[in-house]
């Protein structure tokens, strides 16, 4: 079969297509055949060879942990009226999970039937960055009166909170890199009331005056950031006495600045301070369900399966939009 391989940490041109022989369900275990393959900013992070919240794997490796297509063969034990079922699977918090691969073995516990009417490639979307969403809205308890910010509005999960935020009644300033990611708001937003919303560009240099004007009686009541860095420092800035700072990663590479004396409430999401999550499985069903029902519409940076390096230069260079997925 076809595989994406990393066989030395660096850059993204290390990520080849190999031949490699198929793999084989074992006891509990199906085999899937992959349309839909998840990529995340940490398999960037494993892909440099760089620590972080799971260890380096050993190579070559097999790289990527989100797969959705359909069930190919069983193993003992397996019944086998799974085989040809439409399926996504998250493979756990491993460094090697052999996602980026045409045929993908999953233990049959952590498998999710897709909903008729919704795409190998939404389904994939759902079951990670759909899931995180879930936790972070949790967190954030939106109500109608916030007024809300929210840092890479046109990524996989800021485009999330922005309909969320939208639906729940709130003011929303959504920060994009660039006219292009603005325009693509259209595609999910299109039954949604935005006469609240403001896309603003933040490499603008006023982007910070036009934020203000737009959230209106002091700033904002909570942000979501998941850039950290000067985007994300810049962002809490915007918060009101009482406001909530929602954290979620630090895609700059650094976390935001928070002040000593700060006057709003950090909420970390990962990292030192954020609770564990234990529900996991059953956020991935609830964020199925939503993209089933279509209250979520997720934007998709979909490449071609044999491109993965292209796929992870774009994601670190902040050039895509929604989700990036291999297909």
């Amino acid at each position: 079969m076809d595989a994406i391989r990393l066989h030395a940490f660096g850059p993204p041109e290390n990520l080849v297509l190999d031949e490699v022989p198929d793999p084989e369900p074992g006891p509990g275990q199906v085999l899937i055949a992959g349309r839909a393959h998840g990529v995340h900013l940490l398999d960037t992070t494993l892909r440099r060879g760089e620590p972080g919240p799971l260890p380096l794997p050993a190579l070559p490796t097999i790289p990527g942990r989100e797969v959705a297509g359909s069930v190919a063969a069983v193993g003992p034990g397996v019944d086998p009226a799974w085989v040809g079922r439409r399926v996504a699977a998250h493979l756990g918090a491993v460094p090697d999970g052999g996602g980026y691969a045409r045929l993908v073995v999953a233990p049959l516990e952590v498998l999710h039937p897709i909903p008729d009417g919704l795409s190998e490639a939404v389904a994939v979307a759902m079951i990670g960055t759909g899931r995180m969403a879930t936790i972070v809205l949790d967190a954030a308890q939106l109500e109608s009166e916030d007024r809300v910010v929210i840092t890479a509005a046109a990524g996989g999960l800021g485009n999330l909170f922005v309909q969320a935020a939208l639906r729940a009644g709130a003011r929303v300033v959504a920060l994009v890199g660039g006219p292009a990611k603005a325009d693509r708001f259209a595609e999910v937003l299109a039954d949604i009331d935005t006469s609240a919303l403001t896309v603003l560009d933040y490499r603008a240099d006023d982007w910070l005056d036009e934020a203000r004007s737009a959230l209106g009686d002091g700033g904002a009541t909570v942000v979501f950031d998941g850039v950290g860095g000067e985007s994300g420092t810049a962002a809490a800035s915007l918060l009101v006495s009482g406001g909530r700072l929602v954290c979620y990663g630090w895609a700059s590479g650094a976390a935001t600045d928070v002040p000593a004396d700060a006057a709003y409430t950090v909420v970390p999401i990962v990292g030192p301070g954020a609770k564990p999550i234990t529900d996991i499985f059953q956020r991935q069903q609830h964020a199925l369900a939503l993209a089933a029902a279509g209250t979520w519409r997720p934007l998709l940076h979909e490449v071609p399966f044999a491109d993965a390096a292209g796929a992870h230069r774009d994601l670190e260079a902040r050039a895509t939009t929604g989700k990036v997925v291999l297909v």
